[in-house]
């Protein structure tokens, strides 16, 4: 006897699931808040150079910043220059001096802001930014927050993958959270740039442990045929998480106690750990037979399914230990022996990537926009709701491979089209932003379902595993492609774009998975690919 034979006795889906998937949306609420956070915490505001010196009665800021600041094209004043020496205006006065350049005529010398920068602070009171000025030369560095706290997750994926099998999904959890936690505060009362940034990156480390054992904990307690069901539930979690930032966002205006705020619930967390159960099948495969038989009864008992001892009594649950263990734990290297497998892995690599990449990138640089980051990431959590449902509707009658080719290509398409707007176009910007996130959106949604009905059952999380890592390392480059506008302006857009449209037709390689039984074994992959051939023969 299998497990799923053991878990249909128990239930597969019933107020036991329920009340797990309850238990562990905690986690999926906290990831979107802590991904997303440098939209807030690493926001850079208006600046300029410091001018010290001005008078203390100026009444005429913009005289002063005139006489001081070069212009840029678009009539602003410099964000990372000024004048080598203060510029005379005609027919004005400043206070009570008028200046004149001290240097010969001609175009006036400018020089790089030597005392620091002052900064607008009506929409944020200080970020990461504004406390270490990650402006103008050291604005990678900025960038390189982000990217170092995706490293950080990356690792960590591989890190839990192991532990978590070694050790168990329920204690790996508790260490996830605990973890999160103290290293979250660390970060909130960082001393310096460096401080900062090991923490967070270790931060992400423990973060990546809910992406790596929340999934498995829940899908393990639950029946083949109500995981996409699940599935779907959990995904609104994220959703809440992107719209509740938002809400913190705006009413904390400070980047250390947003940090705080985001990181705080991590100690509800920790308590619910007294009511996650830990998986049976997990338990079982380790001998411990007497543990899993406690939870299998809870589980039947809160299912309302009357289950004798004899059902689940040691002997019958060592007949399942021994089913589980001669199974072979598949590796990485299993997913590309195999062509058809090879080829469903090298695409996904190649989906995941740009899904991903695309993502991040769309939704990590708004800041910059000169838009409302408030109202923008409203909308974004926002159009999440509606880009969900939409999914659900045309994996059922168009397929899962042309819904993800679709919405790559519209999330390429708007930032070709984000070429050709201006940037004084503020209500055209936010409307194909907004319409770059929901097709986003639905290509990651879409992602998730597709890539779990391509591998058979024995390389499934395996595969799933594989995916996801090639996507974090998108999610790491991501913040550094935005750097690109210093060769040129549109590069980034063009590179997002152009990843995207790449991503949209590497999903065409897939074959369709709509009207297919899941693949149970390996052969089974290879014998539904032979059989589209015969297929393609013939017509």
């Amino acid at each position: 006897m299998g497990f799923e034979k053991l878990l249909s006795k128990v239930g597969g889906f019933g107020p036991f699931q329920l009340r797990n998937l309850v238990l562990l949306a905690l986690p999926r609420v906290l990831l979107p808040m802590h991904f997303l956070l440098p939209i807030f915490m690493a926001a850079v505001p208006a600046h300029h150079c410091a001018l010290p010196g001005a008078p203390g009665n100026l009444t005429h800021q913009d005289l002063w910043l005139e006489a001081h600041l070069p212009r840029e094209t678009d009539g602003g004043f410099s964000s990372c220059l000024r004048f080598a020496h203060p510029q005379a205006l005609p027919n004005t006065t400043l206070g009570t001096e008028a200046y004149s350049s001290g240097e010969p005529e001609g175009e006036p010398s400018t020089v790089p802001c030597s005392q620091g920068w002052e900064y607008d602070h009506s929409e944020f009171s200080s970020t990461i930014a504004t406390e270490w000025d990650l402006v103008c030369e050291q604005r990678g560095l900025n960038k390189v927050t982000s990217t170092c706290f995706f490293i950080g997750v990356l690792l960590g994926a591989v890190v839990y993958g192991y532990l978590s099998d070694r050790f168990g999904r329920r204690r790996l959890l508790l260490v996830a959270y605990v973890s999160s936690l103290v290293l979250g505060l660390a970060s909130a009362v960082s001393i310096n740039y460096i401080m900062f940034v090991i923490t967070r990156c270790l931060t992400g480390l423990s973060l990546s442990g809910f992406t790596i054992i929340v999934l498995p904990l829940e899908l393990e307690w639950l029946d083949v045929e109500h995981r996409t069901v699940a599935g779907v539930i959990s995904s609104f979690f994220w959703t809440g998480g992107v719209l509740l930032l938002t809400l913190f966002g705006y009413l904390i205006r400070s980047w250390r106690w947003l940090l705080l705020v985001v990181t705080l619930p991590c100690v509800l967390g920790i308590i619910s750990i007294w009511w996650v159960p830990e998986s049976a099948r997990w338990l079982l495969t380790q001998g411990r037979v007497e543990e899993a038989q406690t939870y299998l009864f809870l589980c039947a008992k809160l299912n309302g399914r009357p289950v004798d001892e004899a059902s689940l009594s040691q002997e019958a649950l060592n007949k399942v230990v021994t089913t589980e263990r001669v199974r072979q734990r598949p590796s990485f290297v299993d997913l590309f022996r195999t062509p058809q497998l090879r080829r469903i892995s090298l695409c996904c690599v190649v989906v995941w990537f740009g899904v991903n990449f695309s993502y991040y990138g769309l939704t990590l640089d708004v800041s910059g926009l000169g838009l409302n980051v408030y109202h923008i990431q409203l909308l974004f959590g926002a159009v999440e709701l509606p880009s969900k449902i939409t999914v659900y509707i045309l994996v059922r009658y168009l397929g899962r491979r042309l819904t993800e080719a679709g919405m790559l290509l519209g999330a390429a398409v708007t930032f070709g089209i984000n070429l050709l707007v201006s940037s004084g176009t503020k209500s055209w910007i936010t409307a194909l932003l907004v319409l770059g996130k929901g097709f986003s959106e639905a290509a990651f949604t879409t992602a998730y379902l597709f890539t779990s009905e391509l591998y058979p059952t024995v390389l499934r999380q395996t595969g799933l595993g594989l995916a996801a890592l090639m996507g974090r390392l998108g999610a790491c480059l991501a913040p550094l492609v935005v750097l690109l506008d210093g060769i040129w302006l549109m590069l980034p857009k063009l590179t997002f774009g152009g990843i995207a449209l790449l991503a949209a037709c590497t999903a065409l390689l897939l074959p369709e998975t709509k009207t297919a039984q899941l693949p149970e074994t390996i052969q089974d992959v290879e014998k539904k690919s032979i059989q589209e051939e015969d297929v393609q023969v013939q017509n």
